[in-house]
């Protein structure tokens, strides 16, 4: 195995450069799925990582509950540096437990409250709500009992912004909204963020992520209502008053990344049809190479995996 079990620890850095040329060069639908995608298996097979450090790298320490077997030299070897990567790799799965706990108990309680504030208002997709503050966002479903809007999701809009923007703005708004519920974007939001808690490598990717699901939604909003230049104002807009959503796991019309660069895009021409881009290009090149470190360390973390195994399963005695 040796140092092949590490690398899954440094690959996501191929993921990197990816990150912002998939803003740039791919239809956001694409980069959106893209980055969700390379952030999760690049983090599961990391805390893979770790975990194998930790069997290996703690099996000799006096008092562990472990088989004597695995503390045997044989086993020790197939890791390097067995005694400080095994103890580090303890620390770092604590950090990796904690960050990852936090974040989803954040989502759950924030969501929890959302609909809580909704209870006895009609099941209809879009809530208005006579609120002083300037905010919407898209509050996806929950699945329990409490109707249809309850299951699809509901599209939550302070009065105060509503006021603040024409009705083709509004229809704008709206349909962004609508395109964060449809494309289930709080699915992909909360992915990257529990893999950047897993591995701060991939902190790029969550950023990216929150950027291309914005432009995403903005694509949607344009193609609904047949104007990019008013959603590009209607984003404009909502950004100089609004506070955005709850959280970053949820989507609103002010999300992650630059304002200017979403008006910007839309005010340029419509981005093509959702296709990979070719090797030969930058955008080509950087997601080979993404697509090379992610299945370079699954195939690792595979390795790894397998290779213990069997000699964990030599060491335990019958």
């Amino acid at each position: 195995m040796g140092v092949f079990v590490l690398l899954p620890l440094v690959l996501p850095l191929t993921a990197v450069p990816v990150a912002r040329l998939a803003e740039q060069h791919l239809h956001p639908r694409l980069a959106t799925r893209l980055l969700s995608a390379l952030a999760v298996v690049l983090a599961v097979c990391s805390t893979l990582c770790l975990g194998l450090l930790v069997v290996v790298g703690t099996a000799q320490l006096p008092g562990n509950p472990l088989p004597d077997g695995w503390s045997d030299a044989e086993v020790r070897e197939a890791v390097p540096y067995d005694e400080v990567a095994g103890k580090a790799a303890i620390v770092a799965l604590v950090v990796v437990a904690v960050g990852c706990g936090a974040t989803g108990r954040r989502h759950r309680r924030v969501r929890r409250e959302a609909w809580r504030a909704l209870r006895g208002l009609p099941g209809q997709r879009l809530v208005v709500l006579p609120d002083p503050e300037p905010y919407a966002y898209a509050l996806p479903g929950h699945g329990r009992r409490g109707g249809e809007g309850a299951a699809q999701g509901r599209i939550v809009v302070s009065g105060a912004l509503l006021g603040r923007l024409t009705p083709s703005e509004r229809k704008a708004l709206l349909a962004h909204e609508e395109a964060h519920l449809t494309g289930r974007h709080h699915r992909c939001l909360l992915a990257v963020q529990l893999a950047a808690r897993a591995n701060p490598l991939l902190r790029p990717l969550r950023a990216a992520v929150a950027y291309t699901t914005e432009r995403w939604a903005d694509e949607e909003a344009a193609r609904t209502t047949g104007s990019r230049t008013v959603v590009a104002r209607a984003i404009g807009k909502a950004a100089l008053v609004s506070r955005g959503a709850p959280t970053p796991t949820l989507a609103g019309i002010v999300g992650a990344g630059p304002v200017p660069r979403r008006v910007a895009a839309l005010l340029a021409p419509a981005p093509t049809a959702m296709t990979w881009p070719s090797v030969f290009t930058t955008a080509g090149l950087a997601v080979w190479a993404a697509t090379a470190g992610t299945v370079g360390s699954a195939l690792s973390s595979a390795n790894a995996t397998v290779t213990l195994f069997f000699v964990l399963k030599a060491a335990t005695p019958l």
